[in-house]
C-alpha cells in the first residue's frame, strides 16, 4: 500500500525550515540533495540556485515530511497561498504508474513518470481539481 506524505515548497529557506522542524520532532534527515548535486550539461543549475535544496526529508513516525527550494527560473512561491504538494511513495513501479495515471486523468502533467536524476522513479502533476501531487518509487 502506498504512503502519502506532505511536501512543502520554499523560496530558498528549506534547510532553515527543516532544521526548525527537526528541532521540534527530533530525528535525523533521511536525505538532503542540493540542486548542484543533480546538475548535468543538459540541465545546468545557476550559481544562485546551486546550494538550494532539491529534496530534503525528515522522518516523523512512519511518515516523511519532505520539501524543496524553488529554482529562480520557476519564480517564487506565494507564501500566503497553497505551497504544498501531496507526495505518494509507491511500493513498486507498477503501483506508481497506476496511481500516477489514475490521479492525473483530466489534470495537467508537469513531470511524466521517469527515472529521476536522484535515483528514483518519479512524476509530478496537478489533478483535475487543482491539487498538486508527486508520485515516487524508490527501489532502495
Amino acid at each position: 500500500m502506498a504512503l502519502i506524505n506532505p511536501h512543502i515548497n520554499f523560496n530558498g529557506n528549506a534547510q532553515e525550515a527543516f532544521t526548525f522542524y527537526k528541532s521540534v520532532f527530533g530525528g535525523e534527515f533521511a536525505r538532503i540533495i542540493r540542486l548542484e548535486d543533480i546538475a548535468t550539461p543538459e540541465h545546468p543549475v545557476s550559481e544562485n540556485d546551486a546550494n538550494k535544496i532539491m529534496h530534503i526529508a525528515l522522518p516523523i513516525g512512519s511518515n516523511m515530511l519532505m520539501g524543496n527550494d524553488i529554482p529562480e527560473r520557476m519564480g517564487r512561491v506565494d507564501e500566503n497561498e497553497n505551497r504544498s504538494k501531496i507526495a505518494v511513495s509507491a511500493e513498486s513501479r507498477e503501483e506508481a504508474d497506476k496511481i500516477f495515471s489514475g490521479l492525473s486523468a483530466g489534470g495537467s502533467i508537469e513531470v511524466p513518470m521517469s527515472d529521476s536524476p536522484w535515483g528514483t522513479y518519479f512524476g509530478m502533476f496537478r489533478d483535475k481539481f487543482g491539487i498538486e501531487w508527486m508520485v515516487d518509487f524508490d527501489a532502495k
